[in-house]
């Protein structure tokens, strides 16, 4: 049989039964659009936040102990840096400074009579704030009773807003501290590239003198302050060089190493790294909750078999009458199964574009730039096809076995 006879008997088919083909479509329509929407809009929540992760501090090189297995997380927290620590990473070259953190437990800040509940404050030094990240006023000085708040901080925390020259009090332990306030920041200097996401109220202190977590330096056999996390802040041209000297001091020459509990590793972090990590995360979330959408193309495929088995039960007769012409096993197959494949494609050809305009209005409301998602696109389309062809095939051959005496007696 001509391809093209077969492909006009199956269109009219089709429109024969324009409702029932419809309701069939649908399903794989359904299946393709989630398949293209759940990988369009991953794609495009992986590309905002890898390309903002990689662009942020793409010269800070961010020291941290972390378990080597999934079982140490509080022993990757422990304060392991040391200020020798410190002083030795800021004499490598091609580094600008070094910012160390630690944390400060509080138990409330109040300010102009209004008071809440902030478990800890961040200690760090001045060189965390710069022109780049304060939105109002300087950094705090060393030494001083001084503070820098965050935006979260000084706009939505307390009743009534924090400026730069106010005053707030911070319980901790049996003492209150009255600080008084320098600086706004919308972030600092060597600030962990994950750390802008759903960012909270931080108040910044000087660690000299209000963190007190101190342990004894092997190397100098003194006691200093230790922190947990410190950020290396590179010349960038020399971001590379500086990491890989900053890892070789650290398993060697660092006080960090011998004061690391088991199972601890020291490590030093590009943002690439943290960006390639994301985007593994991003990918692998991506890919399951896109699994579970080929479920509908699969009841999408379940629908093309039903209706095509219906089909040939309803054409029982007009299979019989073509076997009487002369038409061929192979030509009824073929029939069936253009039918078949005209409706996975009609799928196909609907659910992509409607996938990717719900993906375009997902992003749009999440605030996200919209981004292709070309393969997974594509594999949607062309499984629609396929569905439509394998849905097909038992019908198809049913169709094709059909005794034209049997089916000419057919009613």
């Amino acid at each position: 049989m001509d391809p093209r006879e077969s492909l006009t008997i199956a269109a009219r088919s089709i429109r024969s039964h324009r409702l029932r083909s419809a309701l069939t479509v649908i399903g794989v329509v359904i299946g393709i659009a989630s398949v293209v929407t759940f990988a369009t809009f991953g794609a495009s929540v992986e590309t905002e936040i890898v390309g903002g992760v990689a662009e942020s501090g793409a010269n800070n090189v961010y020291v941290l102990s972390q378990p080597a297995d999934e079982g140490g997380f509080q022993q990757g927290l422990q304060p392991v840096f040391t200020e020798r620590d410190v002083n030795q990473l800021g004499q490598i070259e091609g580094v600008e400074a070094v910012v160390p953190r630690g944390a400060v437990q509080v138990n409330s800040v109040g300010h102009r009579g209004d008071t809440v509940a902030i478990q800890q404050a961040t200690a760090t030094v001045p060189a965390a704030f710069t022109n780049d990240t304060l939105v109002d006023g300087r950094s705090f000085r060393a030494g001083a009773n001084e503070t820098v708040l965050n935006q979260a901080a000084a706009r939505t925390v307390f009743a009534e807003n924090v400026s730069v020259g106010d005053t707030i009090a911070v319980a901790r332990n049996d003492e209150m501290l009255n600080l008084t306030v320098v600086g706004i920041t919308d972030g600092t200097a060597g600030e962990l590239p994950v750390g802008q996401f759903g960012q909270q109220a931080s108040i910044y202190v000087p660690a000299d003198p209000y963190y007190d977590t101190v342990v004894e330096s092997p190397n100098r056999g003194v006691r200093q302050r230790a922190y947990p996390q410190l950020t290396v802040i590179a010349e960038p041209a020399e971001t590379l060089a500086v990491t890989d000297s900053v890892d070789a001091y650290l398993q060697s020459e660092s006080d960090a190493r011998q004061l690391a509990p088991a199972g601890v590793e020291l490590v030093a972090r590009t943002s690439g790294d943290f960006a390639e990590q994301i985007s593994d995360v991003i990918s692998q979330i991506t890919r399951f909750v896109t699994g579970i959408a080929v479920i509908a193309l699969v009841v999408g495929a379940i629908g093309i078999a039903n209706i095509m088995l219906v089909s040939v039960t309803e054409r029982t007769r007009e299979i019989g009458i073509m076997k009487a012409v002369g038409a061929r096993n192979r030509d009824v197959m073929e029939l069936f199964l253009v039918e078949a494949t005209l409706l996975g494609t009609g799928g196909a050809l609907v659910g992509l574009p409607l996938g990717l305009a719900v993906a375009w209005g997902a992003a749009q409301y999440a605030e996200v730039g919209f981004a292709l998602a070309p393969f997974w696109s594509a594999l949607a389309v062309l499984v629609g096809v396929l569905v439509g062809v394998v849905a097909g095939l038992y019908p198809a051959w049913r169709a094709a076995r059909v005794d034209p005496i049997d089916a000419l007696r057919y009613e």
